[in-house]
């Protein structure tokens, strides 16, 4: 899955607090997503559908797939494909902004209808959620400092330090090879350690390397290694109840691709098209 951030000006508080209010965004849980965990006999998208809003958990900070543009508006790819499953499914789309690490356990207690960050499809997170079919393809590269000449592939990764945001899918392709993982918050953190020298490396999405070198083209970073395996991207539910809405969410991202809004929105953000394989 992917690691995460934002690369825009930062807002007053007062007035991100006002954008966000009028962008159907927010930092607190909702109130009514809580009770889809104790409701039974019902299948999510029912639930859905009867308060006219789907709760969509997603960081806000990991450029470009969430974060908020220059203005406070919370988009990139996966706000955006957010909004297009909303629009299919004719409710209103809220987002709830936080942490990785409790996004996902958010969406098992019921807190959030789905989550839509740059979520890998590994085999340890399918048995615990539902997910739907891809809607985009990730590789994983190695980023270290220009000057590093002692990583060249995923091998050399044995010993070293590095940093990803806690439970990501990078922090635990990291240990695989070998290296002391650090949590972090968000992408920004992660290259202040990496620049400062504090870390060897980190890991994350190529289109996420090429993202930050667009905004920071003076930033002493490079690609070391990019590893051989793509990884799916999907959009996980809890397992029980949601069987209809599984079914309901794959149709609407198969009309999105066949469409070629996916696409298109992938080329927007990205730069390249990742949803397809």
């Amino acid at each position: 899955m992917l690691n995460r951030r934002t690369f825009q000006l930062v807002l007053p508080v007062a007035l991100l607090s006002v954008v966000l209010g009028i962008s159907g965004c927010s930092k607190e849980e909702p109130v009514d997503a809580q009770t889809s965990a104790t409701q039974s006999g019902q299948d999510l998208l029912d639930q859905i559908r009867t308060k006219g809003k789907i709760v969509i958990a997603t960081e806000g900070t990991w450029s470009p797939w969430t974060f908020h543009d220059q203005s406070g508006k919370l988009t990139g790819y996966d706000i955006e494909v957010g909004r297009l499953i909303a629009q299919r499914l004719g409710v209103e789309p809220q987002f709830v902004e936080g942490k990785w690490d409790g996004l996902l356990a958010g969406i098992s207690a019921g807190r959030y209808d789905i989550m839509i960050n740059g979520v890998d499809m590994t085999p340890e997170r399918e048995k615990t959620y539902r997910f739907t079919e891809p809607y985009a393809y990730n590789r994983t590269v190695v980023i270290v400092s220009d000057q590093n000449t002692e990583i060249k592939s995923m091998q050399d990764l044995k010993g070293k330090q590095t940093a990803n945001t806690i439970s990501s899918t990078y922090a635990e392709i990291a240990e695989k090879y070998g290296a002391k993982v650090d949590g972090v918050d968000d992408l920004n953190q992660t290259f202040e350690l990496l620049l400062s020298g504090r870390i060897d490396a980190t890991l994350n999405a190529e289109v996420v390397y090429y993202d930050y070198k667009k905004v920071h083209p003076q930033a002493a970073v490079k690609i070391a290694a990019i590893a051989d395996e793509t990884t799916s991207v999907g959009i996980p539910l809890k397992k029980e109840g949601t069987e209809k809405l599984q079914a309901e969410l794959n149709k609407i991202l198969n009309d999105l691709r066949a469409s070629g809004e996916l696409s298109k929105l992938s080329t927007q953000f990205f730069g390249t098209d990742i949803s397809k394989k």
